[in-house]
């Protein structure tokens, strides 16, 4: 019998909370019987929310947590005053080993404050990405960073380009991953001061197999596994990607539907079309980990419905088997041991 996966869900976070993140969750236990969710938020409002579903009560618990950060707040100021919050709360059981992984569409600064002041950074990670799976025409790919840091430094994309690599490989199961850095042309010499001072840095990497600059034009056809760029423009490359997919899906159905010949054509292609457009839809591949920290936090859109968020759910239990964080603290450490010997070896 597997092990169960303990997620706990930030059910006030999000444009769509408590009705869609409980929904989510509850779909999610009915499904699976490896996980359990622990539901935080008020109480009360998740009780009632609760009466209209039927569930295994033994896969949900609720733990009260009497407030709320809002969309709009300070991040730092809502964690450090707020520790009654349902993110605050749901951060703390994954410190405090009640929980695997904490799962929020809340204010994303602080998810990303909460994640590393309350779960913690590992020792010897430098800033903590957002990485999420963007679909391509091969597949997936992984955007790091999407949202954390706009304004890294070379050896923080140094670090960024290692994680989603081991994240590459043993998350999505891609054999020596293609990790590409975002530039504005393919040669080594294009790009700002910040990716001309990164790119010698990784080509240098023995443990990575960086293929050099990639331009946002390839991206979506899958021409790298690990996209390299820090947050701001990490940040508009996915929600361009997000909102170019749902215009294009928009548009062709109304197209389809615009004639009776367009509408016979529909429902020939439409079969066809359903599963294509399926592999373009962001709520297929759930949320976006914070990478870096001592417990697993993941990051959904804050307009994350059911779907996303059962999806999410599952993810986590991904994450614990493949053991991502241990991996990732084996080859920092591994890194450091090997910095200590080439110092020793100058000396």
């Amino acid at each position: 019998m597997s092990e169960t996966t303990i997620v706990a869900l930030d059910a006030m976070g999000g444009d769509n909370a408590p009705q869609e993140i409980v929904k989510g969750a509850v779909n999610a236990i009915k499904q699976r019987k490896d996980i359990k969710v622990l539901l935080v938020g008020k109480e009360e409002i998740l009780k009632d929310t609760l009466k209209a579903y039927e569930y295994p009560k033994e896969q949900l618990e609720i733990v009260n947590a009497t407030e709320e950060i809002e969309m709009a707040e300070s991040p730092v100021l809502a964690i450090r005053r707020k520790k009654d919050s349902s993110m605050s709360v749901a951060m703390k059981l994954v410190h405090d080993k009640k929980a695997d992984a904490v799962v929020s569409a809340g204010n994303s600064g602080a998810v990303l404050v909460g994640g590393q002041i309350l779960v913690g950074k590992i020792k010897g990670v430098e800033r903590t990405p957002l990485a999420p799976l963007i679909p391509t025409a091969k597949g997936v790919s992984l955007l790091i960073d999407c949202g954390a840091n706009v304004d890294a430094r070379p050896s923080h994309l140094v670090q960024f380009a290692k994680m989603g690599s081991i994240y590459m490989e043993d998350v999505v199961g891609v054999k020596n991953p293609r990790v590409a850095i975002v530039n504005i042309g393919a040669e080594e010499a294009k790009g700002n001061a910040l990716v001309k001072e990164t790119y010698p840095l990784l080509k240098a990497c023995k443990n990575i197999n960086f293929i050099g600059s990639i331009e946002a034009r390839d991206i979506p056809k899958g021409e790298a596994d690990v996209i390299v760029t820090e947050a701001f423009v990490g940040n508009v490359i996915l929600k361009l990607e997000e909102g170019l997919a749902s215009t294009l899906i928009h548009v062709i159905k109304e197209g389809m539907m615009s004639t009776t010949r367009s509408k016979i054509g529909g429902l020939l292609v439409k079969p066809a079309l359903k599963d294509t457009l399926k592999t373009f839809d962001a709520t297929e591949y759930g949320g976006a980990p914070l990478l870096g920290l001592k417990g697993l936090v993941v990051k959904i859109h804050g307009s994350a419905k059911a779907k996303e968020t059962k999806t999410a759910i599952f993810q986590c239990v991904t994450f614990k088997e493949q053991r991502i964080n241990e991996k990732i603290v084996a080859h920092l450490a591994e890194e450091m041991a090997q910095a200590k010997e080439e110092k020793a070896g100058e000396q």
